[in-house]
């Protein structure tokens, strides 16, 4: 392209009415020459002086651009000689060939060919949704009611007694503080045994699944899952280069076949205290059993005790780890449930040979922070504020819960029957054998209803039960009933038997 074709090529080009200033234009434009080729390496530009003449635009300007694209290695200047195109393109074009024709004539990347096969194989098996309050999502408590003013005295505490040391990254393991308060905390609330230099500050259960997975496995290696298991930590489990072997639950839990226990495998991620989603509780038998199978076979078990504060009629059941004298557990937990999801705080408990090396591990590849609010939640359990707070919440949601399960009668008699409620913050409504409960979920969103459908919980999700997960924790109690009756609505438009 001669320096007065370029001229007419950029004159043509430039828009003087959309708003955008003369100078990024230009820019631009001379660098989709240059990717394109229509300038080809070793070309001369024409002269600051030239160019502003024939484009009728100030020669400081086009100076401007020139400079702009010298630095970004477009152009090189030579004084006396001129400028001309680089012979080399800058590191982010180099090879850009096609990518410059593309500059040319944008066109959509896609995705699947953008992504990586394991990032593609998560997206394509995501689970989590954009709407995260309202009836009825399950998982998420009635935040509300979180004692705001309690916690609002204590961090401005800390803010007025301000410590540089909690204000920068978190030490190997977390606030000293907070782990002291935790395992007195854990010891009386959950049978953990544990010191506090065993427990380790994360950011909730995804963290804390994911380094131990890091740490205790290498990928190619076997994980047995509950099947059906929370959709997050099968999730984390997809990336990280793991075979995961679903594992059947039965009434009492986790249930291994002979094939299964045939073949070890390097962990085991299990719910004990509250199965999910479905609710059961292990029994003690296949506690032990499981314990056994993972000392004779050095597996390790991760207990995910996500929700065990939260039972209705009964105490809450003491750990597995509290059972483990091999000290094959890790046990993880979170404060996304008790208090707020929010917080962004969780934590596992290792046994005392790993502490050095996951507290270690944490700082090295996380490099949490957030110590202040460790600071301020470590005063909220000490005062006792944090006993108090379940106290309350359990009996509000245990009212809840029995208000769903009274809408849940009325409508639909025996038809329809409620499974796991006697824990946690959500229950599954058994749909007839067959329907399609995607279906019925994506109906109730349709009329601004949250539910989750059962059968995306199971690895076979075309061979699974159907249902729906009803979260009743974060719907007001009034709430509830009219709710429900739009839940039920929606069922019935699926299933015109029951309309």
């Amino acid at each position: 392209m001669r320096a007065s074709v370029l001229s007419d090529w950029l004159a043509q080009r430039l828009d003087r009415g959309n708003g955008q200033p003369i100078y990024r234009q230009l820019h631009r434009l001379l660098q989709q020459a240059i990717l394109s080729r229509e300038l080809p390496a070793g070309s001369k530009v024409p002269s600051s002086r030239l160019l502003a003449n024939e484009l009728g635009i100030a020669r400081n300007t086009v100076t401007q651009v020139y400079e702009q694209l010298a630095l970004e290695g477009y152009v090189t200047s030579t004084t006396g000689r001129g400028t001309f195109v680089a012979d080399s393109a800058p590191d982010e074009i180099v090879g850009a060939a096609d990518a410059a024709v593309a500059a040319a004539a944008p066109q959509p990347l896609s995705a699947r060919r953008a992504l990586s096969l394991r990032g593609a194989r998560l997206i394509a098996g995501a689970g989590v949704s954009k709407r995260q309050w309202g009836a009825f999502m399950p998982g998420v408590p009635d935040v509300s009611k979180f004692p705001a003013r309690v916690w609002s005295r204590l961090q401005a505490k800390y803010w007025r007694r301000l410590r540089p040391e909690l204000l920068t990254y978190a030490p190997g393991g977390g606030l000293a503080l907070l782990r002291h308060a935790l395992a007195d905390y854990l010891r009386t609330s959950r049978s953990v045994r544990c010191t506090p230099e065993q427990i380790i500050i994360t950011t909730g259960i995804h963290q804390s699944v994911d380094l131990a997975v890091r740490l205790l496995s290498d990928p190619g290696d076997v994980i047995w899952t509950e099947d059906p298991c929370y959709w997050g930590v099968r999730s984390v489990l997809h990336v990280s280069g793991l075979q995961s072997r679903p594992i059947a639950v039965d009434t009492e839990g986790i249930n291994p076949s002979a094939d299964d226990l045939a073949q070890p495998p390097k962990l085991m991620l299990v719910t004990p205290s509250h199965q999910y989603p479905l609710g059961m509780v292990m029994s003690l038998a296949r506690r032990r059993m499981l314990l056994e199978y993972a000392r004779q076979h050095q597996c390790w078990i991760i207990e995910d005790d996500y929700d065990s504060e939260f039972r209705y009629g009964s105490r809450p059941l003491a750990s597995l780890q509290g059972l483990d004298t091999a000290g094959q557990v890790i046990y993880v937990g979170s404060f996304g449930k008790t208090l707020f999801p929010g917080l962004r705080i969780g934590y596992l408990v290792v046994p005392e040979a790993l502490a050095e090396s996951f507290a270690t591990a944490s700082a090295e590849l996380y490099r949490e922070g957030q110590l202040l609010q460790q600071a301020v939640l470590a005063e909220f359990i000490a005062e006792g504020h944090f006993t108090s707070h379940i106290r309350r919440m359990r009996t509000l949601y245990g009212q809840r819960r029995q208000t769903v399960l009274d809408a849940a009668a009325r409508r639909y008699g025996d038809a329809m029957p409620a499974v796991g409620g006697d824990a946690g913050l959500h229950l599954v409504m058994q749909l007839p054998e067959g329907t399609d409960d995607r279906a019925v979920a994506a109906a109730a969103l349709e009329r601004n209803i949250v539910v989750r459908a059962l059968s995306g919980y199971y690895a076979q999700p075309e061979e699974s039960p159907s249902g729906l997960l009803i979260g009743y924790a974060c719907v007001p109690d009034e709430e509830i009933a009219p709710a429900f009756d739009t839940l039920a609505d929606a069922i019935d438009a699926t299933l015109p038997q029951f309309a």
